[in-house]
């Protein structure tokens, strides 16, 4: 049943400055903001409740506005459960609007899964009359009929209980960038000397041969009115009072770890003024865009590893829409000086995206639409986010989304972010190919370090990082948007990389390839479909990884969109595709396959041929995709403990660059993983964690390869707890021991790692208990604690006879106070029987 909830709250005022010294331009700042902080957990005591927070503010608007919101909690089948709505004024000041939701203590029957907290808010005009409350229908009817260019929307998952993951198929992780040094200069925000950042992955095998390098691109300078110090950053700064220029934006971002770089300065402010300054020099703000460029280039001369891109931000937000111009020699300017100078190299009108898209097109210069708004940006014709031949060429990437422009947050953790998917899309269904991007947006001094989002662009391997590799990357619009800086995402269609536009015929098979290096598993998928031009809706096609149409005859563009098991989200580049009636290539190709060996790592195999060339072999393990290969001599290699003892069928699937699909006969092979810990037959799967989190439940990155906590054998182990703070974390298996069974024993690895010094307390535990299905304890045969804590790894084991015929949970939980680390480490899990 759903709950309304009707709220006139009184507003939490924030102590935002906007004092003269950290001002810019007013018309630059001049938009309604509303975000929406909704944690994807809920605190293990909070029974899945949590507090939802909105956020509004309206930078230098002079009227009072009231702020009309509705915020809706929707469950996993889209079916709205619970809403709240509310009217506040908002007079100068940003407030905040805290909901509480009370979960399972409202509603005990809430099942596990991903839950969506969607708010909607307008701001208008406030009334002679103070904020009254509104009624549901009256809510709707104002924020429904609202055309001002004064609403937001967004949208957020949560998870209730543990959802389960999503099965994806095998993708190695593409290689990534090689910054891997320290920045040459100290750091801005502190002085301090320059930490390292991690060396870049090995190249991926049976992979796509690309590389991601990991970039920010829309990040301020004192060229404009960014590089704040983080000491004093409350906002934006006057322009070029910041602290620190270019330079020192790209060592920083350098020494955090980032690949790209991009200072997107505001193009109106070269003449240091908020305003139009009449008494500018034309030579000196032309002379500051070029030592832009010269920093640029010289740090990318010193720093080979790295790319510093210095370009525009053209436009304002009042009646216009900011933009970024990544790749221009000139400064872009409509402000002249009281001798009739331009401030700037060339002419642009203020607000005329059509004329500007022309000249992009002519320069062969390529843009980002950043934090578009659906309405009321963009006009062409007066229609927001106007689509024109030219602008299609020269847009190539929309800011999905990004975080707060002014933070000082420099540990990855910001929370106030803003999403604009809906804008996108109709930027897409107006006809503009744009790929997603994710970037910060940051004026204060912490460039890339808000935030763990990233804008990952794929070069070529091989492919040296350049200005020009770079931004052919953007032109062919192979990116993808992530806010897991150690994700990847790629989607492919008929093993066509995303971001390629063809024709097919026949069917259509759309791949999310998701990769996560700490140990990050998917709770959803979705795979969206709409039209170009038609300027109509997105729809969700697929929650499934791989999903395979046959479209109608027309033109149609698909992308992925992934959740991760920490409330990450990826979007990938779309593909566009015309579906063409014309049967051209008709011929499947033929394929067979083959396995080899019983045990620990087999070999898939399949020789395929096609008449015109194959594009891709996939291999399936009992009807399941276990991965691919684009190149002959077609193979791959599993892990046998992720497959039970016994028989198994093989599969295989041979795709054409046409969609022809040809499937070899099926090869029946058997798996014999010998003898666990104590002899017999194993029943676990993977249980030397060896394949990541595959067959494991429990919290997201329990299972890890981090060299700093090291696995007894091979690289994979689970550690649970080990942060000194109070925490519990759950791992488990679901496993049917037989009951002709003579006995059923449990063993595993165990290393205790403590900073506690009592030899009499056990405040840290290690708990192994005997489940149900249904998650209900049905014992707890061992414990251990700090007081077991070693150096090395010690076998355990438990009897689990008692559980014959039974279909059991192997569990594992971790328990830790408030002070003081205690690590528990498990490797080579094993349940034999005899």
């Amino acid at each position: 049943m759903r709950r309304v909830h009707t709220m006139k709250l009184l507003p939490l005022v924030l102590a935002l400055s906007f004092s003269p010294a950290g001002v810019a331009s007013e018309a630059d700042h001049r938009e309604f903001e509303a975000t929406l902080h909704a944690p994807y957990t809920a605190l293990a005591s909070a029974q899945e409740g949590r507090t939802f927070a909105l956020a509004f503010s309206y930078p230098f608007v002079q009227e009072a506005h009231d702020i009309v919101w509705r915020l809706e909690l929707l469950d996993p089948a889209q079916r709205v459960i619970e809403r709240w709505q509310g009217l506040d004024r908002l007079s100068g000041k940003p407030v905040e609007v805290k909901v509480r939701w009370r979960g399972r203590a409202a509603d005990p029957a809430l099942r596990d899964g991903l839950y969506q907290v969607r708010m909607v808010a307008v701001a208008r005009e406030a009334g002679a009359s103070g904020a009254q409350r509104l009624s549901e229908a009256e809510t709707d009817g104002l924020l429904e009929a609202d055309g001002s260019g004064h609403r937001v929307e967004q949208a957020w998952d949560i998870a209730v209980g543990t959802p389960d993951s999503v099965p994806m198929p095998a993708f190695a992780p593409l290689a990534t960038g090689t910054n891997g040094g320290k920045a040459a200069v100290a750091r801005p925000d502190t002085g301090a000397a320059p930490g390292t950042v991690s060396p870049a992955s090995a190249p991926a095998t049976a992979s796509l041969p690309y590389t991601v390098y990991y970039a920010n691109l829309h990040s301020q300078t004192n060229h404009s009115d960014g590089g704040g110090a983080l000491a004093s950053c409350t906002g934006s700064q006057s322009p070029q009072a910041g602290a620190f220029g270019p330079a020192d934006a790209f060592a920083y971002a350098k020494n955090k770890g980032l690949d790209i770089l991009m200072a997107s300065e505001h193009n109106h402010m070269y003449d240091g003024s908020a305003g139009t300054d009449t008494s500018a020099s034309a030579a000196t703000a032309k002379a500051l865009y070029q030592s832009g460029l010269t920093a640029a280039a010289n740090f990318n001369a010193a720093n080979p590893n790295f790319l510093a891109v210095y370009g525009l931000e053209w436009g304002v937000i009042s009646n216009g829409g900011h933009l970024n111009i990544l790749n221009s020699p000139e400064l872009l300017e409509w402000e002249y000086n009281a001798s009739n100078q331009l401030l700037g190299d060339t002419y642009t009108a203020k607000n005329d995206y059509a004329a500007l898209y022309t000249l992009m097109k002519t320069r062969g210069w390529v843009g980002q639409f950043n934090h578009p708004d659906s309405t009321g940006q963009f006009l062409v014709n007066g229609v927001p986010l106007g689509y024109t031949a030219d602008g299609d060429q020269a847009m190539v990437l929309c800011e999905v989304m990004n975080t707060s422009a002014f933070s000082t947050n420099t540990t990855e953790t910001e929370t106030g972010r803003s999403t604009f998917e809906s804008a996108c899309n109709k930027a897409l269904e107006a006809g503009f190919h744009v790929a997603f991007s994710t970037n910060q947006d940051n004026h204060c001094a912490n460039w890339g370090a808000a935030y763990t989002n990233r804008t990952g662009v794929l070069i070529p391997t091989g492919t040296p990082l350049t200005n020009a590799s770079f931004i052919a990357a953007l032109q062919a619009r192979r990116v993808f948007a992530t806010m897991d800086k150690t994700s990847q995402l790629v989607l492919t269609a008929n093993g066509r990389v995303m971001g390629e536009r063809f024709t097919n015929s026949g069917p259509l098979t759309l791949t999310a390839n998701f990769a996560n290096t700490s140990g990050k598993t998917v709770s959803s998928v979705a795979l969206f479909e709409g039209v170009p031009g038609r300027n109509g809706t997105v729809t969700q096609l697929s929650t499934s990884a791989s999903t395979t149409i046959t479209p109608e005859i027309g033109t149609y563009f698909y992308y992925a969109k992934i959740t991760q098991s920490d409330g990450k989200i990826l979007w990938s580049a779309p593909v566009w595709v015309t579906q063409s009636a014309t049967a051209g290539d008709t011929v499947a190709p033929t394929v067979s396959a083959s396995e080899s060996g019983t045990s620990g790592t087999i070999t898939l195999s399949a020789s395929a041929s096609d008449n015109v060339g194959v594009s891709r072999v996939e291999f399936y393990v009992d009807n399941v995709l276990k991965g691919s290969d684009a190149s002959a001599p077609y193979a791959m290699t599993l892990d046998s403990t992720t497959l039970a003892n016994g028989s198994h069928v093989l599969g295989a699937k041979a795709y054409d660059a046409a969609g022809n699909v040809g499937s070899a006969p099926s090869v029946n092979f058997s798996i014999s993983n010998g003898t666990g810990g104590t002899g017999g037959t194993q029943l676990l799967l993977n249980p030397g964690f060896e394949s990541g989190a595959v067959s494991w439940s429990g919290g997201s990155g329990i299972i890890n390869n981090a060299t700093t906590t090291p696995a007894r054998s091979g690289s994979w182990k689970a550690k649970l707890a080990g942060t000194g703070a109070t925490r519990t974390d759950n791992l488990y298996q679901q496993v049917a021991i037989p009951a002709g069974a003579a006995s059923a024993t449990l063993s595993f690895w165990l290393q205790v790692q403590s900073a506690e010094t009592t030899t009499s307390t056990a405040y840290d535990t290690l708990k192994v208990q005997v489940r149900n299905s249904g998650g209900t304890i049905l014992a707890t045969p061992a414990t251990y604690s700090n007081l077991n804590k070693a150096s090395s790894y010690t076998q355990r084991s438990v009897d689990l006879s008692a559980y014959k015929g039974q279909t059991v949970q192997v569990f594992f939980t971790g328990s830790e106070d408030a002070s003081l680390q205690t690590t528990f480490l498990v490797d080579d899990v094993a349940l034999t029987v005899p």
